[in-house]
């Protein structure tokens, strides 16, 4: 009983392990990822559209939440920069120009992603992150960068832009370029080079808040404001409060409820492939385990927090997961000291960030994402694997055309289509004995294999299912024709063929018919158990003789060899 309440509960588990030693790494972690946070998380809730204070807020709150529940010792918890454009792009039209509305919206939205994580959890759904495949990811991720970028371009440059897509929004930039405000744009490329300098120069280090810090004696210094540099302006004062969304999904009409919930969905997938990434990547480099089924748990905590108390959604992001490892955490404690640094700034330092100029913060955004867009990474998959390349490639095209929400979907559906297509065509090999052995492997690939006489051996190099088995019998025929002077027996090799379903075991039915009609045997080796209880329900050992467990290739090739020589000339 014990240990069920401590799987429940993880800090029962690191708490009672805990290490005075480790406190004072902890701390300094917990120090140096709030100094990271503060300029981060204002620049992202500017991207979403919202309040700067409120990304405060989810490194705040949704940090506690998942340090009580997540499985991660590195994880950080907080607002991301594809989240956050994919909530300000779609949430801002449903609110309508209200603020008050777009509050309780981003509210009532993060509250569904919490109880989205929930229900996944409850329904034990954690292999979700498996449909999503890596090459979908980058493509992904280099699509959003770009989205974003073309977001925060016109605070670079100073100017209206507009636009409600990527390219209505680089031709807005293009148009404008010529009322760029030149001060601001001074502003944001020198925040850029410092910010790009520390972090060749000091990585690991909060350079983002030394450059906002900077930033901020440089506006009342030398009077930017008077010279157009736009500033986020007076924060809140205090810790958020507890507050229910004021509207309900019941409030809503049909289109607007499917537009949150498909928004909350989009949040949900976009939270937990990137934070069992980031996860998964630490766990290895300090070889620990990490929970998948009890990350969504500690992300719903995470959510659920967070939309309770005016946050929106958060995700366990790979680059304030990399201040915090690099910064020393050995615990989740470290998120606490996070939030307890975020408190005491929210109680009596607000009022020094009231002069942060707009730029400073589209710069900040700009050199988080630059790593979104991996080049080398693309040219690996051209080399590599076409299909992942296409994969990649349809991805990033899908962002910038139908937007983040949509195109990750599109991408999502393309790539398991992609995956059917190369499915539905898997590789016959044709198999020939490799010199000097008792082994067979692809003719095609290998030349010099030496073909068996009066026999044709295949090995289906996929499973046997209903959307394929059309295209290895035509493959099988084919070959039987082309081979035909001579030929006595075809073995099928079932070995890498790890599922065979109902149409796979007619389609060999099929086989024997055609082969027999032609004079021809077909025989069935080294098919795994499921497969031969199938086989045989189906009746093929009337057809093919014995499905037996024991009888190898090469023995049946061996068998047949026997059997031939044994015949009177």
């Amino acid at each position: 009983m014990n240990v069920r309440w401590q799987r429940f509960f993880p800090p029962a588990q690191w708490l009672a392990d805990y290490q005075p030693a480790w406190l004072g790494f902890d701390l300094v972690a917990g120090f140096t990822l709030a100094a990271y946070a503060i300029p981060v998380s204002l620049a992202y809730a500017s991207l979403a559209g919202l309040p700067p204070q409120m990304g405060l807020y989810c490194y705040l709150i949704g940090g506690i939440g998942y340090a009580l529940f997540g499985s991660s010792r590195h994880l950080a918890i907080g607002p991301t920069s594809a989240m956050s454009l994919v909530f300000g792009v779609t949430l801002a039209p449903l609110a309508g120009g209200d603020p008050s509305r777009l509050l309780s919206l981003a509210a009532l939205t993060t509250v569904l992603v919490a109880l989205m994580f929930v229900l996944a959890w409850l329904l034990r759904l954690s292999v979700i992150v498996n449909f999503i495949s890596e090459s979908v990811l980058t493509g992904f991720k280099a699509g959003a960068a770009l989205a974003i970028i073309a977001t925060q371009l016109p605070k670079l440059f100073g100017i209206k832009g507009g636009g409600s897509d990527f390219f209505t929004r680089l031709w807005q930039i293009g148009t404008q370029l010529g009322d760029t405000n030149l001060v601001v744009l001074a502003v944001g490329v020198a925040a850029i080079v410092l910010l790009v300098l520390g972090d060749k120069w000091l990585p690991g280090r909060p350079v983002a808040l030394v450059v906002v810090v900077l930033s901020l004696v440089a506006v009342p210094l030398l009077n930017l404001t008077d010279q157009g540099v736009s500033i986020v302006g007076p924060l809140p004062a205090g810790l958020p409060s507890f507050d229910l969304a004021e509207i309900r999904l019941r409030d809503l009409n049909v289109d607007m409820r499917r537009e949150l919930v498909s928004l909350a969905f989009a949040c949900f997938l976009l939270s937990y492939i990137e934070s069992i990434s980031a996860a998964r990547t630490f766990a290895l480099k300090h070889r620990y385990e990490v929970d998948a089924r009890r990350e969504l748990l500690g992300l719903g905590a995470a959510n659920l927090a967070a939309g309770l108390f005016q946050g929106y959604p958060s995700a366990g992001g790979l680059s304030q997961s990399a201040v915090n490892e690099k910064a020393g955490a050995r615990t989740p404690l470290s998120l606490v000291f996070t939030s307890l640094t975020l408190g005491l700034v929210l109680l009596f330092l607000t009022g020094l960030f009231r002069n942060l100029p707009n730029a400073v913060l589209a710069a900040v955004v700009l050199v988080a994402v630059k790593g979104l867009i991996d080049v080398r990474e693309f040219r690996h998959l051209f080399r590599v694997s076409r299909l992942d390349f296409t994969a990649a490639a349809v991805a990033l095209v899908a962002v910038l055309l139908l937007g983040i929400l949509d195109g990750v979907i599109f991408a999502a559906g393309a790539s398991l289509l992609m995956l059917l297509k190369r499915s539905s065509t898997p590789h016959v090999a044709f198999l020939g004995r490799i010199p000097g052995t008792n082994r067979f492997s692809d003719r095609a690939r290998h030349p010099d294999n030496e073909p068996i006489p009066g026999v044709l051996a295949f090995r289906v190099e996929a499973a046997l299912l209903y959307f394929n088995v059309e295209h290895v019998l035509r493959d099988v025929l084919q070959r039987v024709r082309e081979t035909a002077p001579g030929l006595k027996l075809v073995i099928c090799d079932l070995s890498n063929s790890p599922y065979v379903d109902l149409a796979g075991a007619r389609m060999l039915a099929r086989l024997h018919d055609e082969l027999e009609a032609q004079h021809l045997e077909l025989l069935v080796v080294e098919a795994h158990g499921t497969q031969r209880d199938l086989l045989r329900a189906e009746g093929l050992e009337k057809l093919v003789g014995p499905l037996q467990r024991d009888v190898l290739l090469a023995d049946a090739i061996a068998e047949f060899q026997k059997g031939k020589s044994a015949a009177p000339s």
